[in-house]
């Protein structure tokens, strides 16, 4: 671990020690649809709460990444984390599906304020060259925070829900905590300084962008279905709350293992061919959970899929970074988030809703067939990338830095 991610600056362990912290706190996201359950929300309405937790993906990064730019990293980080807890306490208060609607929209555009900020203050300070590692340490802090709260989350659950909330809102504190304390302020552009201009025109206007992102998110999609139509398949085959957290562990734990060493093996090679490989490997392992039916079945599709896991984490934050104009990192950052927003979703929304109407197949072929068409199209992009990547890194090298904040 230490060879891997030796050298990478402070700001970058800040974070890793704040995700840490967080993740371990992620409790009630992966346990949702059984705390609707449990509040006697019927099956046919639990697809209203989890698109408007979709929603909210879409509002959260298109601010956090302004505000990172024209405001601060940091100060946005602490919005993020705080809002993010105030959210979880309505979340649980709420008595009714609209509200819990409502709240879920709160908090997931909280929430999803704080990557964009943490994204860009990591591509400030760390030189190209090193930006792999340092996005594939944040991943993962994600993924050791993940290992605790899976197994954490399935052992609260059992004697009450409202536990799941407390923890959740204390991480987020406690990140929050960490950030003011430690992490620098970032950069800021002052409108009138900004060569970009103050919106997303400057991403809508990058051709490059226009056809990464999507892609992006479309693998993404994928992913987040780990998050919500496994744990459909796990309660429709009358397994437990507890089969599901020892398999969200069982992903963790793999990750954690196998990230470090892979980062170090796999940087020789281009980022964007092992990012084809790994794609691959997560539409495979997502579209074979339509064979499981057993917790053993069930854990051999989540090592597939965390294999390519631990394999791409950190490639796409690392390109998007590559990307971006300096004095727009935030908004490059958020227009990323913004697309694993759609992707949720999506995922969220729609994926829940063919799941129940058409029938789970439909959900597992397309993870497969639209997952291996993103890989390929991902991979016939990685000249263009890595063009753009060495063209930025030269002007950056002449070009004065953005106004600290």
């Amino acid at each position: 671990m230490f060879t891997t991610f030796n050298g990478l600056p402070r700001a970058a362990w800040v974070l890793f020690a704040g995700t840490v912290v967080n993740r371990l706190g992620f409790v009630v996201g992966p346990f949702l649809v059984f705390f609707l359950g449990s509040r006697g929300i019927d099956t046919a309405q639990i697809p209203y709460v989890l698109t408007a937790l979709g929603a909210g993906n879409l509002v959260g990064p298109a601010v956090g990444g302004i505000l990172a730019d024209r405001l601060g990293r940091r100060a946005t980080v602490l919005a993020g984390l705080i809002g993010t807890a105030a959210a979880q306490a309505c979340l649980f208060a709420a008595p009714n599906v609209a509200l819990l609607a409502l709240s879920a929209v709160l908090l997931s555009s909280t929430a999803t304020m704080v990557a964009p900020a943490a994204a860009a203050l990591l591509s400030d300070a760390v030189p190209a060259p090193r930006r792999y590692a340092a996005f594939a340490l944040l991943h993962w802090a994600i993924n050791i925070g993940t290992a605790v709260a899976g197994v954490l989350g399935g052992y609260l659950a059992t004697y009450g829900y409202w536990l799941l909330f407390v923890v959740d809102g204390v991480s987020s504190l406690a990140f929050a905590a960490i950030a003011a304390a430690l992490l620098p302020a970032g950069r800021s552009v002052p409108p009138t300084a900004a060569t970009s201009g103050i919106g997303y025109a400057v991403v809508l206007r990058d051709p490059l962008a226009r056809v990464l992102l999507p892609l992006l998110g479309v693998g993404l999609m994928i992913y987040s279905l780990t998050e919500v139509c496994l744990p459909l398949a796990i309660r429709d085959d009358g397994l437990s709350t507890r089969t599901y957290g020892a398999l969200a562990a069982l992903n963790a734990v793999l990750v954690v293992v196998l990230q470090p060493v892979a980062t170090r093996v796999l940087a020789r090679f281009r980022q964007i061919r092992v990012y084809f490989l790994a794609s691959v490997l997560v539409a495979v392992g997502v579209g074979a959970t339509g064979l499981a039916h057993h917790p053993w079945s069930y854990a051999v599709t989540v090592v597939i899929w965390s294999v390519g896991e631990a394999m791409a984490s950190g490639i796409a934050d690392a390109v998007v970074a590559g990307l971006a104009p300096v004095d727009a990192r935030g908004r490059y950052q958020g227009s990323f988030r913004w697309m694993w927003g759609l992707g949720r979703f999506c995922a969220l929304s729609v994926a829940t809703a063919v799941y129940a109407a058409a029938g789970p197949e439909f959900v597992w072929w397309f993870a497969v067939g639209g997952g291996v068409a993103a890989a390929v199209g991902m991979l016939a992009l990685g000249s263009a990338t890595a063009r753009r990547t060495a063209e930025l890194d030269r002007a950056t090298a002449t070009t004065p830095a953005p106004v600290a904040a």
